[in-house]
């Protein structure tokens, strides 16, 4: 996803002004979905932004954080961080 796809996603789907830096989050995305095998930047955005599972249990489980979940979580503010200025 670019940044400017997440900004709309935000502003239409989430309905938030966004204040985060956008093309750090789309390299967060993209790099985070070239690590977790099977999942797309999208996806990852939603999970991160709207906290919505991906797949059948793999980053939920009975409402909680699975170990991948987390681990995705941390990952990706690691990535965010570095590329937000």
């Amino acid at each position: 996803m670019t940044g400017k796809e997440i900004e709309k996603y935000i502003m239409r789907d989430l309905g938030f002004i966004p204040r985060h830096n956008m093309e750090a989050l789309s390299i967060a995305a993209e790099r985070t979905a070239n690590l977790f095998e099977d999942v797309e930047p999208k996806r990852v955005i939603e999970f991160m932004l709207d906290d919505r599972p991906i797949g059948a249990c793999y980053t939920h489980s009975y409402g909680f954080h699975t170990r991948e979940g987390r681990a995705m979580r941390e990952f990706f503010k690691k990535i965010y961080e570095e590329n937000e200025s």
